[in-house]
């Protein structure tokens, strides 16, 4: 668990590449995922690099790729993945890929187009169709009106103009024009209104029926059909018209001419449906063949491209035939990296091969902390707070079981823990089927990237749910109860004049029978009948939160020991472990002390006789500890010198470090001993810089004063920066100790909430001990 514990040592190294041969050593760098390269080009913009012209063709080739996909996508094509993940491709089959993506781009966006244009076409026709039969049924039930006698006519008949042709208008010189079409619903008022107003009534609107567009645009149109007098008129109605973006078709004048019309539209609509049917077939034959290969183009582009972005961060030698590069690199894979540049040699067929060279460094090494499929979920918990320093404890591994622990603590049920453990071992069993691995809903996927931290907690729930003896809020009696009603009568302490003179009885302890002796396991199911059941439970799980809570938090400070021993910082165990461990355990210690010892010293027989451990816990910061009866002897004593403690600690934690490193900095000690913690962490921290400044002033600097007044403010910045730092953290961690440990209640009110939500949802409540029972 070495690797897991803590981050692993990594080196710096300095790759010599070949130009012809560093596309493929970093393809196999990059396949291996051994080394972080540093980017030797700062100052160079992203416009300005060497392979900037290989990036643009990567990204037109994604810009492709995309438009592929989503094209894909909305014809429900399945995408055939590759179980493995295909390498990188060669430069000299980047053009050939290119090729093939901007002929399948090209034909795909004409079949798109024509297809486009065939659908337009056909709604069109369609609507112009069902314009025609519309105006045509209204014109012959104008027809048969007139054919029953005179009557007022609001609308004069097209037959009956067409013969006759003597109105007033006519005698004027004005023809009789139609305009028929289509216009969304919403707009028929206004448009109507606006005709009146425009036209001056020589215009007549008549709204025929309602028709709902097909297609991807669809809308709930009307079909129209205006009568007008005169050519201006006309134009002014179809300026309108084009104002509403109505959809105009031109209407005949005779039913010959209407129904020739009506044939060539049935006609075209046949035709079309046959080109259209024929367009969507190839379309999906050109994207089946694009869909067999699609998904390997994308992932080989995207590592070409990441390739090249390394390859920008390289520079080049004096003679431009050899990349530079710098790499972060385990050093447990040292040999694994000199391989893949080896294998990247032979596969470019180079002559000269590539090589690399560890190099000393001052800086501080990226952390590098390996997982598997089990760890990894339990890994990125802990990285979502924060990644820690090079080489500090891994609180990973840890969390493996607190993590689980603490989700148990609040949703304890054995129920529920089992159907949680039962789900996260289905999709165990399926971890390796790619169907429910590459799923496309996200919530789903979420759940299945956490699949061991479900199971892990599903377990922890069926075991937290026997300690609290709830399997979906029922009481599970497997062992026999150890409360008995029996030995209350056989005693005479319950006659039946008290049942039926109490509606509730108690169960008293202290009656020989009563009480036969804790149960096994877990919490007794006589309290799930109890009318105190909430409140048992209430102090039983705030009791335990705390607890838990110090305890977790005293952990957690403990494992810096292994920080402060593993950098040599001996100083951190006087000045920061030890006045944080006193000042948490001298308070919030001492308070899980007074709980344990209220559990031990108060029988059932004195437990009327139990203080408030709340009261005295504030009435050790008021010093108000004679008021009260002791909770043992030499109470008041104690307390007062636990306050002591922990008050002094904190000007220790405050000013120790700062003083410390100050005291050094002056030449108080020798400045041996920071050497090896400086071996470790590369001079990452200002405490190491404060010391090696002594090393400046013993003659490792210059004489110049202008340098040494440099060199003053430097570490005066220093000084401040570590007394800064140091104030922070004192604060932080005195008030989060403070906060943490009522934040740890939060595990009491989401364990009782739990268990009321889940007696609401199955309609149960809890129940008291009734005079039936009791017999």
């Amino acid at each position: 668990m070495g690797s897991l514990f803590r981050s692993e040592e990594v080196c710096l190294a300095q790759l010599f590449l070949q130009s012809g041969s560093a596309y493929d050593c970093i393809s196999e760098l990059g396949e291996l995922a051994l080394v972080e390269f540093r980017d030797l080009n700062p100052n160079v913009s992203s416009f300005q690099r060497k392979f900037v012209g290989e990036i643009k063709r990567c990204e037109e080739m994604e810009r492709i790729l995309g438009y592929l996909l989503r094209e894909i996508r909305k014809a429900s094509i399945a995408l055939p993945e590759a179980e493995v993940s295909p390498a990188a491709p060669q430069p000299r089959n980047v053009l050939e890929i290119m090729e093939q993506l901007q002929r399948l781009e090209v034909e795909l966006r004409e079949v798109n187009r024509n297809k486009e244009e065939l659908q337009r076409n056909l709604v069109e026709f369609t609507e112009y169709t069902h314009v025609l039969r519309v105006t045509h049924s209204f014109v012959q039930r104008n027809s048969e009106r007139e054919s029953l006698g005179p009557q007022y006519e609001e609308f004069p008949c097209l037959e009956k103009d067409s013969v006759t042709g003597y109105t007033s208008m006519q005698r004027l010189g004005a023809k009789l024009g139609f305009i028929s079409g289509l216009i969304p619903r919403m707009k028929v008022e206004a448009f109507e209104r606006l005709l009146w107003r425009v036209c001056k009534g020589y215009t007549i609107l008549i709204s025929l029926c309602a028709y709902c567009m097909q297609g991807e645009n669809s809308m709930d149109t009307v079909v129209f059909l205006i009568s007008f007098w005169g050519d201006q008129i006309g134009q002014k109605v179809q300026k309108i018209c084009e104002c509403y973006h109505c959809h105009l078709y031109p209407h005949p004048e005779t039913d010959e001419e209407r129904c020739d019309v009506m044939e060539s539209l049935a006609t075209r609509i046949q035709d079309l449906h046959t080109v259209l049917s024929r367009t969507e077939d190839y379309l999906r034959q050109v994207l089946n063949k694009a869909s067999e290969s699609v998904f390997t183009w994308a992932i080989q582009v995207q590592k070409m491209k990441a390739i090249y972005h390394t390859l920008n961060m390289c520079s080049f030698d004096v003679t431009n035939k050899c990349l530079i590069a710098e790499v972060w690199c385990p050093v447990d894979s040292l040999a694994a990296l000199r391989g893949a540049l080896e294998e990247g040699s032979r596969r470019s067929g180079a002559t000269v091969p590539s090589f690399v060279n560890r190099i000393p460094s001052h800086d501080t090494p990226p952390t590098l902390l390996r997982t598997n499929k089990f760890t990894s979920g339990f890994q990125n918990i802990v990285e979502a707070y924060g990644v820690g320093c090079y080489r500090e404890v891994n609180p990973a591994p840890f969390t493996i079981i607190t993590f689980p622990f603490l989700f148990a603590v609040m949703f304890g049920d054995l129920g529920h823990g089992m159907v949680l453990a039962l789900f996260a071992l289905w999709m165990l069993f399926h971890e390796n089927n790619p169907r429910v691995k590459r799923s496309r809903n996200e919530i789903f996927r979420i759940l299945f990237e956490g699949r061991y931290i479900i199971l892990m907690m599903g377990i922890f729930s069926v075991y937290t749910g026997l300690i609290y003896n709830d399997c979906f809020s029922k009481s599970l009696n497997i062992f026999g109860s150890g409360w008995s009603v029996r030995a209350m009568f056989s005693q005479d302490q319950w006659t039946n004049e008290t049942l039926r003179a109490n509606v509730l009885l108690t169960l008293d302890p202290n009656v020989s029978g009563v009480f036969s002796g804790p149960y096994p396991l877990g919490i007794d199911p006589i309290w799930n009948m109890a009318s105190n059941r909430l409140t048992f439970l209430n102090s039983y799980k705030m009791k335990m939160s705390v607890i838990l809570g110090v305890i977790h938090m005293t952990f957690g400070v403990i494992l810096g020991v292994f920080n402060y021993l593993h950098f040599r910082q001996r100083f951190g165990l006087y000045l920061l472990f030890l006045p944080e461990l006193l000042f948490l355990l001298c308070l919030f210690g001492y308070l899980v002390f007074m709980v344990v010892y209220k559990w031990l010293a108060f029988s059932s027989r004195h437990s009327a006789l139990a203080p408030s451990i709340l009261v005295h816990f504030i009435n050790m910061f008021l010093m108000q500890g004679e008021a009260l009866e002791s909770l043992y002897p030499g109470q008041m004593g104690l307390q007062v010198f636990l306050l002591v403690v922990a008050f002094l600690s904190v000007p220790v934690l405050l000013l120790g470090k700062p003083l410390y490193l100050y005291w050094l900095h002056q030449g108080g000690k020798s400045l041996g001993a920071y050497r090896g913690y400086e071996r470790v962490r590369r001079g990452s921290e200002d405490d190491v810089a404060v010391m090696r400044d002594n090393d400046t002033e013993d003659g490792g600097g210059l004489s110049d004063p202008t340098n040494r007044e440099i060199q003053k403010r430097v570490r005066h910045h220093r000084h401040c920066h570590t007394a800064v730092t140091s104030v922070i953290h004192t604060i932080e961690y005195c008030l989060g100790c403070i906060s943490n440990t009522a934040s740890y209640l939060r595990l009491w009110a989401l364990s009782l909430a739990h268990g009321l939500v889940c007696n609401l949802f199955l309609f149960i409540t809890p129940k008291t001990l009734s005079h039936n029972e009791i017999h």
